[in-house]
């Protein structure tokens, strides 16, 4: 071949390669996702990313561990207003009514869903998720990702050890009381424990037994709602609750979800919390658990009615560009895929996020092979009332916190139940009328 020949094939050869490195050099979109998921859920969290990042070119899912959610809601806060937020921001249950009211810092799912030109029905999530992230006028503003429900852990071990049946866990909390006496009487020193008080013994207590936490239909029916944990059967559960307490058969392990660990390692033998906890269990826990409902009173008209909604969904913040957005809205498309969903909901415990991902799971089988799965999925699918279809209050981060302080009054054995509940409803009412009026301005 002659030196012109080569030249020729030569800049042939460049002009080839150009478009290939033109592409190369194209970068993925970034899209920014702050999340509160530690441990083992944190590695699911990365598990998704990394796959959907995997599944295509054009974007790239970032995902970044924030803390709690506490934490993460109010790092966000920061910097929405320093004007560099996430993308993506994953917040709890309790501060929805926080982020419907902050007016220009989120954009509605669905209205991102439908610009970027992604399929988006809000029919084919499960309903009892969905509802709780639908504004009034019938627009989904958050993505469901990890909603969860309270359920009963138990320790199948400890129960075979105290003579107590390891297939048949208590569902009423007379049955509690006294399991929890059984295994106090063979050594166990935390028969029974909580994560997460106000949710487990107020809020989902309040709806499964078709009574309502707050007025206004629990704030769903507007910002004027106030406080009503104070019933007779609320000071009731409360004051059981103070006595199992007094007897060393209640042990109180802190807020949030400080209990969660107590379960795992055996020390606690039963607890309520999240459903969310069964894939901590599953890979940590050195004895065989198990899943029951939540526990209620029988003598309570109407009850069990049906648990609230737990967990989280996500944000998507405003003043992203478009491809951001586009990027956004490809990747909860993924989130939404049956076999994504199925996937994420056997490996974590937490709610199956659409129906077809529900359906997905029960012909697979994965309920016969994993009993207690399916408790979750049936205590929220049942047909819901105004009283039990959520609790969405605004400050309610606060409200959590004050009526944790009350009650650790009562636990410690300082404080009269119906002291206590009144001292929070006073307390958290200022926090409400708080919230309407920063709301209207």
């Amino acid at each position: 071949m002659n030196f012109k020949k080569l030249a020729l094939v030569a800049s042939l050869g460049g002009l080839l390669a150009a478009p290939a490195l033109a592409q190369t050099a194209a970068a993925p979109v970034e899209v920014q996702w702050w999340h509160s998921m530690g441990g083992a859920l944190g590695e699911w969290v990365n598990d998704l990313a990394k796959d959907f990042n995997a599944s295509q070119k054009e974007y790239k899912i970032v995902p970044t561990f924030k803390g709690s959610y506490d934490e993460s809601m109010t790092a966000a806060i920061a910097a929405f207003r320093a004007g560099n937020a996430p993308h993506i921001l994953q917040v709890f249950e309790v501060g929805t009514a926080t982020m419907m009211a902050s007016k220009g810092a989120i954009r509605p799912v669905a209205e991102v869903m439908k610009e970027a030109g992604q399929k988006f029905d809000a029919s084919a999530y499960v309903p009892a998720v969905a509802g709780y992230y639908t504004a009034p006028n019938g627009q989904m503003l958050s993505f469901p990702f990890n909603s969860s429900t309270p359920v009963f852990h138990y320790n199948k071990d400890a129960f075979k050890a105290a003579g107590l049946d390891p297939n048949k866990p208590p569902t009423t909390w007379p049955e509690v009381a006294l399991a929890a006496a059984k295994l106090k009487a063979t050594g166990h020193k935390c028969p029974f424990t909580t994560s997460w008080v106000s949710w487990t013994q107020l809020e989902s207590f309040s709806a499964w037994h078709n009574t309502l936490f707050a007025t206004k239909n629990n704030g769903f029916g507007g910002l004027d709602t106030r406080l009503a944990f104070n019933t007779p059967l609320h000071v009731r559960h409360i004051e059981n609750l103070g006595n199992m307490a007094k007897q060393g058969l209640f042990i109180y392990k802190g807020r949030g979800n400080a209990a969660d660990a107590t379960f795992v390692s055996g020390e606690c033998a039963m607890m309520t919390g999240s459903s969310g906890l069964y894939g901590n269990v599953k890979r940590n826990a050195k004895f065989a658990a198990g899943i029951g409902t939540l526990p209620y009173y029988p003598d309570v008209p109407g009850s069990p009615q049906n648990t609230v909604i737990g967990g989280a969904s996500l944000w998507v913040m405003s003043g992203k560009k478009a491809p951001e957005y586009k990027g956004v809205a490809t990747f909860f498309s993924y989130l939404s895929q049956a076999e994504v969903a199925a996937k994420s909901h056997q490996r974590t415990g937490y709610l199956p996020v659409t129906k077809a991902s529900f359906e997905l799971t029960d012909k697979s089988g994965f309920y016969k092979e994993n009993p207690g799965t399916d408790v979750s999925v049936n205590q929220m699918i049942r047909k819901t009332t105004e009283k039990s279809r959520g609790v969405r209050l605004g400050n309610f981060v606060q409200i959590r916190t004050i009526i944790d302080e009350e009650l650790e009054g009562v636990w410690a054995g300082k404080k009269a139940p119906k002291e206590a509940l009144d001292a929070a409803i006073q307390r958290g009412d200022e926090q409400l009328v708080r919230f309407e009026k920063s709301a209207k301005l």
